[in-house]
């Protein structure tokens, strides 16, 4: 493994890392490194006590950040007729039908997220293959796939973002900038937590959350009470 950065290394020794920090001075421990030379990336991986074998506990959600990510989302619409109208005067980035399909057959990726209305999937199921390794195919139980497809759109746009569990039961999702006011990055960071815990399986056997952390995208993790 390369070793780790002057910075890094910097950073790391203000972190106690056998303590588990609030919400609050999480961010205050990210903040008090030096800073990179572009605005860093906040995230939060979640490491829940669930099966992800068992099809009953898998996590495939949605929630609106409210101060969103401070990422411009890239949309592209899988819609026809009156829905793709409603998809462009959203301001989704791309909206087609056959001619969309055709396009990502042919290796365009270049979105973030990949909204589509049910009347679609005869003609995007091929496109499993392509979309599913990224994460990308549309699907209702995250709000991708819906007949809502203006909202959907104005949503994902706003800062909605994908919840998802990996193999290993964690979920990673980005919340915010460094540069966001402490109050924005909590609000965003317990509005994740809070749609987690709603959410908890039926009969779950083991705690929920088993470990959060809050990073920044070239800083160390400081784990938080959970």
């Amino acid at each position: 493994m390369a070793s780790r950065s002057k910075r890094y290394r910097e950073s790391k020794s203000r972190i106690q890392q056998e303590r588990q920090y609030s919400v609050t001075d999480a961010i205050d421990a990210l903040r008090s490194g030096k800073k990179a030379g572009f605005d860093e990336t906040v995230e939060m991986a979640v490491k829940l006590g669930i099966d992800p074998k068992n099809s009953d506990q898998q996590i495939r959600t949605s929630v609106g950040l409210p101060h969103g990510t401070g990422k411009s989302v890239r949309v592209a619409v899988f819609a026809e007729g009156e829905d793709a109208d409603a998809a462009r005067e959203a301001g989704a980035d791309w909206v087609g039908d056959d001619d969309l399909v055709a396009k990502v057959e042919e290796g365009w990726l270049e979105f973030d997220v990949a909204l589509a209305t049910p009347p679609m999937m005869r003609k995007i199921g091929a496109l499993g293959r392509f979309l599913g390794p990224r994460g990308l195919m549309p699907n209702p139980k995250n709000g991708t796939l819906t007949a809502n497809i203006g909202e959907a759109v104005n949503e994902f746009k706003a800062g909605k973002v994908e919840l998802r569990n990996d193999a290993g039961g964690n979920v990673h999702v980005p919340v915010g900038k460094l540069s966001f006011g402490k109050q924005h990055l909590e609000e965003n960071i317990n509005a994740v937590l809070q749609h987690l815990q709603g959410i908890r399986p039926p009969g779950l056997g083991q705690r929920f959350f088993q470990k959060a952390v809050l990073s920044s995208t070239m800083g160390p993790g400081v784990r938080l009470v959970v």
